[in-house]
């Protein structure tokens, strides 16, 4: 199995056992108090009922006019500042869900905007990283050369560090501010920060949603949104350090799996139909014009200067200097004489001189197509050193 399929399942495995681990965590930690939470819920209801003799549809429709009148608190949502928020939210994926349109014009706009402006957003952020990361580099070898640092390059390592640390900054000095302004705890902004930065957006907890915001602080707006984007390209500079190389491995390995692949092809030649491994075996194959091998032996020669040559005559002579026989006329097959003949490849001889895993192989040729091959090899090969083998037949 290919090192990729093995990643890619490994993965699946490790991402179900850990959406297992988290949904177990998360259930021993929450279960008990959101059963306790409704339980009060449920007692307040009951009381409100009984001391004001409400009956129940009408404390329904209380509960519907407040749940409803929340995002109002923050002033008109559809004006420029509430719809440049609600935009931003769209493009960075975030969805807080604090305002969401009403009408159908607006449903079907925000599908088509979404369509066209996750990519964009998507593609933005990914530059601004690198060109951060591409920053940050060359801020280090600086820093390097000026500590006298004998190794000046900026490692991967040096660059997470250097992006984890801005992140770490970005969401202490985010906290701080809508600590400020929302009135929450220290605590909360951050994890506000957090889970909007990841581009969570529960929706738990939004800013901009009090004391008409949106109309009366435009300083806040400005802060509110450009803590937005320039947060999301810091995390785009981290995730394109830490995911990236995890995400590139598989084009690593299809790389050098291609190389693989190269190598061992050029260790194998092939002659006229037969492929020569570089290991000493012979697969058959299709002939040089279409013919088919019917059938091919291996034979092992135990002296290694021994021709591969498979015909008789002993044309092609030893490797150790002796004189090259004679070739003798091959015998005619006579008259009425057809057959499925493959076409034998002269390249042998040259083969073996450069792939010594060759030197102690003899591919010996089927007994009856013997005459016919040599023939057809003395008419169509160009033979060297022996000019009278074709003025003989």
């Amino acid at each position: 199995m290919k090192k990729q399929n093995v990643r890619t399942l490994s993965l699946i495995v490790c991402t179900f056992t850990y959406l297992l681990i988290g949904a177990a965590v998360f259930d021993a930690l929450e279960s008990e108090t959101e059963k306790r939470r409704r339980d009060v819920l449920d007692y307040v209801e009951r009381k409100l009922i009984q001391k004001y003799s409400v009956s129940t549809d009408d404390f329904k429709l209380f509960e519907t006019i407040i749940l409803k009148s929340e995002p109002h608190k923050a002033g008109q949502q559809w004006k420029f500042a509430g719809a440049f928020y609600y935009a931003t939210t769209v493009l960075t994926t975030i969805g807080y869900g604090h305002s969401t349109p009403s009408t159908v014009a607006g449903k079907l706009f925000t599908m088509f905007y979404a369509i066209m402006g996750i990519p964009l957003g998507l593609v933005m952020f990914q530059s601004i990283g690198e060109r951060l990361n591409k920053f940050s580099s060359h801020v280090i070898k600086k820093v390097k050369r000026v500590m006298n640092c004998k190794d000046t390059d900026a490692s991967e390592i040096n660059l997470i560090c250097v992006v984890t640390t801005l992140s770490g900054l970005t969401v202490a000095g985010g906290a701080a501010a809508f600590s400020r302004y929302e009135g929450w705890t220290y605590f909360d902004s951050v994890y506000y920060c957090f889970i909007t930065l990841t581009t969570i957006g529960f929706g738990d907890m939004v800013a901009l949603q009090k004391d008409n915001a949106l109309a009366t602080k435009p300083e806040y707006v400005a802060f509110a949104l450009i803590f937005i984007l320039f947060g999301l390209a810091i995390v785009a500079a981290s995730l394109n350090l830490l995911v990236l190389r995890f995400v590139t491995m598989n084009t690593e390995d299809e790389r050098r799996d291609e190389a693989e692949a190269l190598q061992a092809m050029q260790g194998a030649v092939r002659l006229e139909g037969d492929v020569i491994t570089a290991n000493g075996s012979i697969m058959s194959g299709q002939g040089g014009h279409g013919e088919h091998v019917e059938h091919t032996e291996l034979v092992e020669c135990e002296d290694d200067n021994a021709s591969v040559c498979s015909l008789p005559c002993g044309c092609l002579g030893r490797r150790d200097g002796g004189a090259r026989a004679p070739p003798s006329p091959p015998p005619y097959p006579g008259p009425g004489h057809h057959g499925r003949h493959h076409r034998p490849s002269y390249a042998l001889h040259n083969a073996a001189q450069f792939m010594p895993p060759l030197r102690g192989l003899m591919p010996l040729l089927l007994e009856r197509d013997r005459p016919m091959r040599a023939r057809r090899l003395a008419n169509e090969v160009d033979w060297p050193a022996v000019p009278t083998y074709r003025n003989s037949i």
